[in-house]
């Protein structure tokens, strides 16, 4: 009986917790996320702590990942918009996704293939957002899931990717999708 009043109990809290770090993103840093914030590209977004940035020559613009699983990671990379199109005129998120898919995650001879398997629109601050998520076979046969928030402003296409190991999806899953949440353009 006890241990079922303590699991309720535990939901509760942690159903408050997301609750509250969602209509109050500054609490995320006492959370456990840090933020990250470029005022020269004009984003930023939120990450767990105990990642660490890294440098990486000519990828993306930046990149962390975890201390311990290094191979859970999230990057931003910037790119000309063609002929200044906004987000929607660039396609719908299905469209989007399977370009960025097909461009990106899973290009042609990288052995590689990326199942777009969900999307979603929101607007945030005026700008429009294109959530994609992704199940990915590497060429060594490792399973990854991938799940992208892409924007546009100022003329560039902002892709903010976070990418797990699939085997870890389930435990990361409200993580990684509080931090491509956090993703925002300006």
């Amino acid at each position: 009986m006890w241990q079922k009043i303590k699991k309720i109990k535990f939901i509760l809290v942690l159903t408050l917790a997301i609750t509250l770090i969602t209509i109050y993103p500054d609490m995320a840093i006492a959370a456990g996320f840090r933020s990250f914030v470029d005022t020269e590209d004009g984003y930023q977004f939120s990450y767990p702590n105990g990642w660490l940035q890294v440098k990486v020559a000519n990828g993306p613009d930046v990149v962390f990942h975890d201390l311990i699983e290094v191979s859970e990671n999230v990057s931003v990379v910037i790119s000309p918009v063609p002929q200044g199109k906004s987000l929607t005129e660039l396609g719908t998120p299905t469209e989007v996704g399977y370009k960025l898919g097909k461009s990106a995650l899973a290009p042609e001879g990288s052995g590689r293939s990326a199942e777009l398997v969900n999307v979603a629109q929101k607007e945030i601050n005026g700008n429009n957002y294109y959530f994609l998520e992704y199940a990915v076979k590497l060429g060594n046969g490792q399973s990854r899931h991938n799940v992208a928030s892409v924007a546009v402003s100022r003329g560039k296409l902002f892709t903010f990717n976070a990418s797990v190991p699939e085997r870890r999806w389930r435990k990361l899953q409200r993580t990684i999708d509080e931090v491509v949440s956090s993703f925002q353009v300006y």
